[in-house]
């Protein structure tokens, strides 16, 4: 068999002045420090364009129940956020921008049913980057520029380091697979190299992974808990 898909970089580009203008709108905002405090040193904060309830520190990354996702206010004056959202045509689960401080550095972890073979996903879009950013996934470092589209299958243990003299942003976004998301996937890689990683979680990271989800304490999270417990 193939290897397992690790990773895509799409063919896909957006206007990183246009990235970068919405960005200038909203910089000055009440960034929220990422909620897994165990996992990272540093500053790593976040921002929700869209949420389960519409506001903007609301950043978990797993929703409640069946909520929809609504637009937070600001994403209403981030125009060009909006036309990248829309062009994506499948539903959103968490849609945030994501800083990581110059300095900083998100320790090696896995998140639990985000590969695509799980019917969910994660893409990435960098706004600001530089090249002394070290986004380690299974072992092999990805530069990703300014502008790109990627997918990250967060099921392998990944690690990101900031090494330079500028804060990293990222616009990522979490989805549920759909036909037109197939579309995309297939098109880079076949369908049977989209399956879930053998390699397991030391107990640090699995105590990591149940701490968060005790803190979320939605039924997804809860569901999930009962598979790692």
């Amino acid at each position: 068999m193939d290897e397992l898909v690790r990773y895509i970089k799409f063919s896909i580009a957006f206007d990183t002045d246009k990235l970068k203008s919405d960005l200038a709108k909203i910089i000055n905002k009440n960034w929220i420090d990422h909620y897994n405090t165990n996992g990272y040193s540093g500053k790593w904060t976040s921002v929700a364009l869209m949420s389960k309830d519409g506001k903007s520190d609301s950043i978990y990354a797993l929703p409640s129940d069946d909520d929809k996702m609504m637009d937070t206010e600001i994403l209403d004056s981030c125009t060009y956020f909006k036309e990248v959202l829309d062009g994506f045509l499948f539903e959103k689960t968490a849609v945030r921008l994501l800083q990581l401080a110059v300095g900083a550095e998100i320790k090696p972890h896995s998140d639990h049913c985000l590969g695509y073979e799980d019917g969910s996903f994660r893409l990435h879009i960098p706004i600001i980057t530089n090249p002394d950013v070290e986004f380690i996934l299974d072992d092999k470092r990805l530069i990703m520029n300014e502008g790109e589209c990627w997918y990250i299958d967060a099921n392998f243990i990944h690690s990101v380091a900031n090494r330079g003299k500028q804060d990293r942003i990222h616009l990522v976004i979490d989805g549920i697979r759909n036909d037109w998301s197939d579309a995309l996937f297939f098109k880079e890689a076949a369908e049977n190299r989209f399956l879930k990683p053998k390699a397991k979680m030391s107990e640090e990271q699995k105590e990591l992974m149940i701490a968060e989800l005790k803190r979320m304490d939605t039924t997804v999270a809860q569901e999930i808990l009962k598979n790692l417990e």
